[in-house]
């Protein structure tokens, strides 16, 4: 890739391998196509002034085929010009194969993806849907960069939260006194009343009342409100069919004897966890002899190791923030190499102006069905995926649904729509182009924003900031409309109309690519 590239022609001028700096797209245009801070980090560690060590590193960079020129800025950055030769590359690079056009095959890693997951004790809510669409993309971003990625929906119909759910349809029915913990709403009255003679067969089995429950809970309400969302999962886990009945908790339990990381306090057992930097340890078994869902939860991280995935993230909903330490505890010692948890933030819904209270518990929600059938799928994805996991979200359901450019969504989709248009109109790609005819700054900005992509798509993979592919699309419909609205394509002289078309047919290309990754659509027309 052209980053490479870039980092190994800084690299050689410092004379070192391996040295930890950032090499980005400067936030202003007129800075050049990358910035770095490598003399800062160069200087720091010995001591040196920066901006002598950034004249000096300026001074020894010479790539012509790829550099046009090297900039000092302060407090010690370098600024990089790419030359027009690469850009030409690059721009006949996405038209020549504008579907692999930012992916990779270096990705080496075997990675099982585990997201949504919620209990199937109801219809899936916004917190549900917000990781289901964040999971969704980085699925596909990694599966871009080379990963081979397992996306896992990981169905909690076993313990204490099952029997739970069975609880809460026996007071539904009326045969135990009602409870405030227990799940309320619709879906549990309506189901207490139609599977009367189940609820009388199982009344004194609330576990497995609450299983029988859970799994059509999982056909009625959360398989089919997955596929309106347009998420695809490779594997569908049961924690009691596939972790519990097949002896994983009791080999996780073995393992971590034999690692001497298992002791008895007070009749309970408990795991060391804080040898792997856990606030306390943790237990296994209760006093009463029953297994924690910790503990089910190590042996659903030992049964993906033994299937031979080498890393694992696992994306967590807010009220499982203090649950990160002890689950990458459990993934040390299961000896998954590559361990990372992503914990969702809330999504708060607000309508004329005021939040919507809701309470899976209370049986008073917003089900993601009724979000997207409100405001669509495409808006339901932006929003949900334009923050990063640890923001909070307010979505506005009145801007969601505006057709105008006040709404994103419209105005990145109505670029796409203008593209569509150019050609409708007869532009036929050309054979050959010159990008030295593009000379005016709304052409260059958005020449260089379609290099931008692999870069994207690349630190997406590294750091999981799924917004970053949202924010780029927006950018990326800024800088289109900014150019149609300056130059003129049709019917532009010879040469330059050549060229202005194929940088509309490549900016096409990546905003529909960006958009099918996004998992949103590219329309035609609006």
């Amino acid at each position: 890739m052209l980053r490479e590239k870039l980092r190994g022609i800084l690299e050689e001028a410092t004379g070192e391998t391996g040295l930890a700096f950032s090499l980005v797209a400067p936030p202003r245009p007129d800075q050049g196509d990358y910035a770095t801070n490598l003399p800062l980090v160069w200087a720091k560690a010995r001591g040196q002034n920066p901006m002598t060590i950034a004249a000096e590193f300026a001074a020894k960079i010479s790539d012509p085929a790829i550099i046009e020129k090297v900039e000092v800025a302060p407090p010690g950055f370098l600024n990089i010009t790419l030359s027009d030769e690469v850009l030409q590359s690059k721009l006949e690079r996405i038209l020549s194969n504008p579907h692999t056009y930012g992916s990779d095959t270096k990705g080496s890693r075997k990675i099982q993806l585990e997201f949504i997951s919620a209990n199937p004790t109801g219809p899936l809510t916004l917190a549900n849907g917000r990781g289901g669409f964040f999971g969704d993309v980085l699925g596909k971003v990694l599966t871009m960069r080379g990963h081979i990625v397992e996306r896992e929906y990981y169905v909690n119909d076993a313990g204490n939260q099952v029997r739970m759910l069975g609880l809460s349809v026996l007071a539904a029915g009326g045969l135990v006194p009602d409870d405030e913990v227990y799940y309320h709403g619709d879906h549990i009255t309506d189901w207490a009343k139609t599977r009367a003679e189940i609820l009388n067969q199982k009344k004194d089995n609330p576990e497995e009342l609450g299983r029988i429950v859970a799994e059509e809970f999982l056909e009625n309400f959360i398989q089919p409100a997955v596929q309106n969302m347009e998420v695809a999962f490779d594997r569908w886990t049961s924690e009691y069919k596939d972790i519990s009945e097949k002896g994983f908790v009791d080999k996780f339990l073995d393992l971590a004897k034999s690692k001497n990381l298992v002791y008895e306090n007070e009749g309970a057992t408990w795991l060391k966890t804080t040898e792997f930097g856990d606030d306390k340890d943790r237990v296994l078994v209760t006093s009463d002899k029953f297994p924690t869902y910790f503990l089910v939860d190590a042996g659903h991280y030992l049964e993906t190791k033994e299937r031979g995935f080498d890393a694992k993230i696992n994306i967590l909903g807010a009220d499982h923030h203090g649950y990160v330490s002890r689950i990458q505890a459990v993934a040390k010692i299961a000896g998954i190499e590559k361990s990372d948890v992503v914990v969702m933030q809330l999504v708060h819904l607000v309508a004329n102006g005021e939040a919507q209270l809701m309470s899976k518990r209370k049986g008073v929600f917003v089900t993601m069905d009724e979000l997207i059938g409100d405001v669509g799928l495409d808006a339901a994805r932006y929003f949900f995926l334009e923050k990063n996991p640890e923001t909070h979200i307010d979505f506005d359901v009145e801007l969601a649904k505006k057709r105008t450019k006040e709404n994103p969504v419209y105005y990145i989709q109505y670029a796409h729509a203008r593209l569509a248009s150019i050609f409708r109109k007869g532009a036929e790609l050309p054979l050959t182009f010159d990008i030295k005819l593009l000379t005016s700054e709304s052409e260059r900005n958005l020449l260089r924003k379609l290099i931008q992509f692999p870069d994207v798509v690349e630190d997406i993979a590294e750091d999981y900031r799924v917004s970053r592919l949202v924010h780029y699309a927006h950018e990326l419909a800024q800088l289109f409309h900014s150019f149609y609205e300056k130059n003129r394509i049709l019917d532009a002289e010879p040469g330059v109309k050549e060229v202005r078309i194929a940088l509309a047919a490549a900016t096409q290309f990546v905003l529909a690519r960006t958009l099918g990754v996004l998992g949103m659509g590219a329309p035609s027309e609006m």
